[in-house]
């Protein structure tokens, strides 16, 4: 198969875990051999810079711990899966599902800089992540576009309206806003498949949004097939 890494990316409460899952077995039923991965990997030790960040303990904002930091911490604990995990799956020909990757820092932490430095740092992300780490490029990224408004309600649920159990991101409405305008950003200069996931500022059922998921994957993957 000549596509093998599929991407899916959003924001904070976007659904990325239960789309990844549904494209997940859609492939399994299409008779693929497939392998679903998430990062940060909070089951590996190789997260935890990423925990101490989120959690908070190396500052209470997201500007506290600068873009190039950051990025570093989620980069090594990518490449921590990638060894112990998926690499030989990856090279023997396995479809790789990802919820979030390396596109996460070219939202994230591409947030962080000023406009006029936006190229320059998704320069440096490809160049640090998939030159000198040697991880894969994705071939196929599909950014869940949701209203921060309309993914805050979903967080609400899912936490049950516990406002301290969300992470350093999730709880800084302003900082997710930046977020969306840097995923947009990256999405049109890397032409990602921008996938709306809400309608009169409510959410899409997820089904409708794993319809047009597939689509995207069925034309992407399966017309590539020799």
């Amino acid at each position: 198969m000549k596509h093998q890494l599929i991407v899916i990316e959003g924001l904070d409460g976007s659904g990325k875990a239960t789309q990844s899952a549904l494209l997940t077995e859609y492939l399994k039923q299409k008779n693929c051999s497939v392998k679903q991965i998430s990062f940060p990997d909070y089951h590996n030790p190789s997260s935890a810079l990423v925990k101490m960040y989120l959690g908070g303990e190396l500052g209470k904002n997201p500007d506290d711990v600068n873009a190039y930091a950051a990025s570093s911490f989620y980069a090594v604990d990518r490449y921590a899966s990638y060894r112990q995990f998926w690499q030989n799956d990856y090279q023997n020909g396995t479809l790789i599902v990802a919820d979030r990757y390396a596109t996460s820092n070219a939202i994230y932490q591409l947030s962080k800089m000023q406009e006029s430095q936006y190229d320059e740092f998704l320069e440096w992300i490809e160049d640090y992540e998939y030159r000198l780490l040697g991880l894969p490029r994705p071939d196929l990224v599909l950014y869940l576009d949701m209203p921060i408004e309309v993914s805050q309600q979903l967080l609400a649920r899912r936490y049950n309206g516990d406002n301290d159990r969300k992470d350093l991101h999730e709880s800084n409405c302003q900082f997710l806003r930046q977020c969306r305008k840097s995923a947009l950003y990256s999405a049109k200069k890397y032409d990602w498949h921008i996938i709306g996931c809400s309608e009169d500022g409510s959410p899409r059922t997820m089904e409708a949004i794993h319809n047009d998921i597939v689509q995207c994957v069925d034309k992407f993957v399966f017309q590539e097939m020799p």
